[in-house]
């Protein structure tokens, strides 16, 4: 148990979870919709602190972050708990376990710890993902820290919930985000996620003002998400306010969870979607969890050549020399 940061007291021994947009009001011996932070006498807690769910090697591709440290290898660390109650979690196992059986779960790992092992393997880089960094934030802030110091980048793979207050906060050590955008409907997003549509917007903007490099990815769920007008929603957003060098990754959905009466979602609704986006200004849109010959490489704004080719969510060839495009010398946008 560690204290918590970002809250405040109020009257009758209650207090504010300022940490995510949500703002839980959380009263004595309760939790927040989180199911990690718990007001004890007045005083609010994370019971996460220190509690890893999950500690894997991934490629950095598989997060997925295409325009960061291309093929080297990411430490992958959770706690349980998320604020969001996605409908088609496909960590539900973790993420709502919590919430769902009132237990915290994880095996002790110190920052330093982690720091050691993201050393140990070999990694560029620690993401903070599977459930939702923000829930963990005191955890994460740390680990960011030490990781900063030791040489390796930080990551956010998240539902882009967390308070402008907490993002401000961890923004000098965090160096990328693979934000979620689930939707481009209030209504429909608030039905799937619990959370507002309106708020991801808000810190995906806030991502942008400090300077984080970001990814979106946008999972596409028949009947929910892939009608051309939220598509179109999503990647003019993306184009418009953070801009047309910021990648979209677009990909399949498959039945999980308490989302098992849709299907999974056909190449053609993937292949419409890049459509949209390229028509919408975009340079970089990537399919993700199908097999489609040209789907996660990356092509040269300059020249057209292929500079980062991609199978399995694995580097397959690079042509690029310092960030910039061996044949032209364009310089691709990202953290290389």
């Amino acid at each position: 148990m560690h204290q918590a940061r970002f809250w405040e007291s109020l009257p009758d021994g209650k207090v504010r979870c300022n940490l995510c947009r949500f703002h839980c009001v959380v009263a004595v011996g309760q939790r927040g919709r989180c199911g990690v932070r718990e007001n004890r006498e007045g005083v609010l807690f994370s019971l996460v602190y220190g509690l890893s769910i999950a500690e894997h090697v991934d490629p950095i591709e598989k997060k997925p972050l295409y325009h960061v440290l291309p093929g080297s290898r990411s430490l992958s660390v959770a706690t349980v708990g998320c604020n969001f109650h996605c409908l088609h979690c496909q960590n539900a196992d973790i993420s709502q376990w919590p919430r769902e059986h009132r237990q915290i779960s994880g095996r002790p790992a110190t920052p330093e710890t982690l720091v050691a092992q993201a050393l140990e393997n070999r990694c560029a880089s620690i993401s903070y993902t599977y459930t939702e960094p923000t829930i963990f934030f005191e955890y994460a802030y740390d680990t960011a820290v030490k990781a900063r110091g030791a040489g390796l980048k930080n990551v956010f793979v998240t539902n882009g919930y967390t308070s402008r207050a907490a993002l401000e906060a961890i923004a000098p050590w965090l160096d990328a985000a693979n934000v979620d955008l689930k939707g481009f409907d209030e209504q429909a997003h608030r039905r799937v996620t619990g959370a507002s549509l309106a708020g991801v917007l808000d810190c995906l903007r806030d991502y942008r003002r400090l300077g984080i490099w970001i990814e979106v990815t946008t999972l596409v769920i028949p009947g929910h998400n892939d009608d051309e007008a939220q598509l179109r929603g999503i990647a003019e957003f993306i184009a418009g306010e953070l801009g047309e060098d910021v990648p979209w990754h677009v990909s399949a959905f498959f039945p999980t969870y308490k989302m098992l009466d849709r299907p999974p979602t056909p190449v053609s609704a993937l292949v419409k979607a890049r459509k949209i986006g390229i028509e919408s200004g975009l340079r970089y849109v990537y399919l993700g969890n199908v097999v489609e010959r040209g789907g996660e490489d990356t092509l040269c704004p300059g020249c057209g050549e292929i500079v980062l080719q991609r199978g399995g969510l694995r580097l397959i060839a690079s042509r690029l020399e310092k960030g910039r495009c061996v044949t032209c010398q364009y310089p691709l946008p990202g953290l290389f």
